[in-house]
């Protein structure tokens, strides 16, 4: 039940921003969601670890605009915002980013 909301939220907010991209992200890498298994989402947290709050659930396919990354611990976390929501900011894990192709 609460992945379903999280997916409804994420939805919303992705199209309640389509046409919204400011100029300062147009030159930031722009990477897709992938990997995640079936049923599952990245979380898009306040800081980079698994110890900051979830802001949101980003499905397979969603488009990120990522600033930068830095190891923390084992992990390479990615100052990240939604390509179609920019305001929506956070930390993913590199490990479930690619190129779109």
């Amino acid at each position: 039940m609460r992945k379903t909301a999280l997916s409804l939220v994420a939805f919303a907010l992705l199209s309640a921003c389509a046409d919204t991209t400011p100029a300062a992200m147009v030159q930031q890498d722009r990477l897709e969601v992938f990997g995640v298994e079936d049923g599952d989402m990245l979380k898009l947290r306040a800081g980079p670890g698994t110890g900051f709050d979830t802001i949101v659930g980003l499905p397979n396919g969603t488009m990120v605009r990522v600033r930068n990354c830095s190891r923390v611990g084992g992990t390479r976390w990615c100052e990240a915002a939604l390509d179609r929501a920019p305001g929506l900011r956070g930390y993913v894990s590199e490990t479930y980013l690619r190129s779109p192709g």
